[in-house]
This record gives C-alpha cells, sequence and structure tokens, in this order.
C-alpha cells in the first residue's frame, strides 16, 4: 500500500511565513516518515534585458552568487528547525511555474508553503504565487500563515456539504487524523442568505441526521465529531467556527462546482484570506 505521503515540497522565499511552514513540513515529515525536498526559484533576467557581452557576464555572475546564497540558507534554515533535506534544489525563473514543475519532477505527495510572501503583491489576499501553484498543482498543499501557535495538530475541521465528491475530503482527512492523533471535526454551514428562518430547525435535523450515518462510515479508530453552524455565507462561517472552536488544522477539496461547493474562486480563497489556521487543499485532479 502507497505510504499516504513520502515526499514533501517545501518552496521558500525566505520570508517569515515560509519559515512557518518548514515547521509544518518538518511536523508532517515527522507523522509520516516522509522526506523534505527544499526549493527556492531567484529572479530569471532574461537576456532580453541586456545587450553587450560584459553586462551580460556580470549578471550570470551575479544570479550564480545569488544561488550560492540561496542555498547557503536553505542549509542553515534546516540546521535551525532541526529538520534534514532529501534535496536542495536552486533554481530561476517563475517561481509559481518552477514549484509545480518540481513537484510533478519530484514526484512531491504535498506541497508547504505560506500563503503570502515578501513583495507586496503577494501580501494582497493569497499571494499571486500561491494562487498559481494553488489552481495548477498536481498534489495536495499545505497553505500556513505566519502565526504564534506552535505547529501542532490536534484538531482537524472539515467543512462538507454532502456531495459525492466529498469522500477524497474525508479520506485524506482520516489519514491526517490517525497520523496526528486528532480528532475530526464535520461542519456544514447553513446558509442564512434564501432561507426563511422556520424552514432551519428542520434543515438541522436534516443534516444531522445524514452526518450520523456518514460519521459512523469513516470512524475507524478516529473521534469524529459533527456540528452545524448558521452564517451568512460559508467562508465566514467556516473561519468564524474554526476560530471559536480552537482548531488546528482545515481540509477542504476543489473537486466540485454545484451551489456551495468549495471551488476556487469563492469559498477556498476566501477561507484561505481570512483564517490564521494551515489549510490542507485537496487539487481538483484527487477527485476524478
Amino acid at each position: 500500500m502507497k505510504k499516504f505521503i513520502r515526499n514533501i515540497l517545501w518552496p521558500t522565499d525566505f520570508s517569515a511565513e515560509a519559515r512557518e511552514a518548514l515547521s509544518y513540513a518538518g511536523l508532517f515529515a515527522g507523522k509520516f516518515s516522509a522526506e523534505i525536498t527544499a526549493l527556492h526559484v531567484a529572479p530569471d533576467f532574461s537576456p532580453a534585458l541586456y545587450d553587450g557581452s560584459l553586462l551580460q557576464n556580470e549578471i550570470i555572475l551575479r544570479t550564480d552568487l545569488l544561488k550560492k546564497k540561496a542555498r547557503a540558507r536553505l542549509i542553515s534554515a534546516a540546521e535551525k528547525k532541526g529538520v534534514a533535506f532529501r534535496k536542495i534544489i536552486v533554481t530561476e525563473g517563475s517561481p509559481a511555474k518552477k514549484i509545480v514543475e518540481t513537484a510533478e519532477k519530484e514526484r512531491a505527495d504535498l506541497i508547504v508553503m505560506g500563503r503570502k510572501g515578501q513583495s507586496m503583491l503577494e501580501k494582497i489576499l493569497i499571494g499571486s504565487v500561491a494562487n498559481h501553484v494553488l489552481r495548477h498543482s498536481p498534489v495536495p498543499m499545505l497553505l500556513t500563515k505566519k502565526g504564534k501557535k506552535r505547529a501542532a495538530i490536534k484538531k482537524i475541521l472539515v467543512p462538507t456539504d454532502f456531495t459525492k465528491e466529498e469522500e477524497v475530503e474525508r479520506d485524506a482527512a482520516w489519514n491526517l487524523a490517525r497520523a496526528f492523533g486528532a480528532s475530526l471535526t464535520f461542519l456544514y454551514v447553513l446558509e442564512l442568505y434564501g432561507h426563511e428562518f422556520r424552514m432551519v430547525d428542520r434543515m438541522f435535523e436534516a443534516v444531522l441526521e445524514k452526518f450520523k450515518s456518514r460519521a459512523e462510515k469513516i470512524g475507524r479508530g478516529v473521534e469524529v465529531k459533527k456540528d452545524v453552524t448558521r452564517a451568512i455565507n460559508a467562508p465566514l462561517g467556516i473561519d468564524d467556527y474554526s476560530r471559536r472552536m480552537n482548531f488546528d488544522l482545515i481540509v477542504m477539496a476543489t473537486c466540485a462546482h454545484g451551489l456551495g461547493r468549495f471551488f476556487l474562486g469563492s469559498t477556498t480563497e476566501k477561507v484561505l484570506s481570512y483564517s490564521d489556521l494551515p489549510v490542507y487543499v485537496l487539487p481538483p485532479k484527487s477527485c476524478a
């Protein structure tokens, strides 16, 4: 049987959030006996920007120096965090594209990276790099934020809407919960918009009945809880509930595109923007 996670890719721009992501990469590597591949993508000074051999040679030398410094910083980061890298890759080009390419080439099972980086553009909502990788990654991603809490996972939240595609969420969440010895809580957000209040109680009862049968099927030794919360919309409901109940991780998929589903461009991206928790995101291809 294939191990759930064998190789973790940790891309870094040496930002504070990237350092936080390394803490989680190390945590996951320890729980799953996985290896970590470190990646840094240096700026690509296109030949179109210069004309003349002297300037070209200077840029090449400058790029080589930056890459050597980056490699040294990666080695230092591993020592400080007490982790060992399977491989260190320092390359140049478009960070987002290189991350996706490296994940495929190195056969990564998980990409662990910060949601925002050093640039001003990266500090607007989800960073542009993280956003691109999220949309094109062939493997699950763990997107983290710089926080005060120590990296630890004891309570996992799985937003759900009872569609058939959510099987992949439950399987991934169970694997994570079993490895970390964590509890699972499946949450349904009852959006108030469009519903008459007199219907809410009946809807709660129906939702909880569904949870009872589904939770029994997938428990398999993991503590499984279920809950329903009321909110104006799903992203706000998920974020508010996760904060109030002190969760450590949110697991979401980007599979279906039905009403209320967690697809890119709506709930997933909004939760990633709102939440201070790490979010484990499954790519669309995992639902095929």
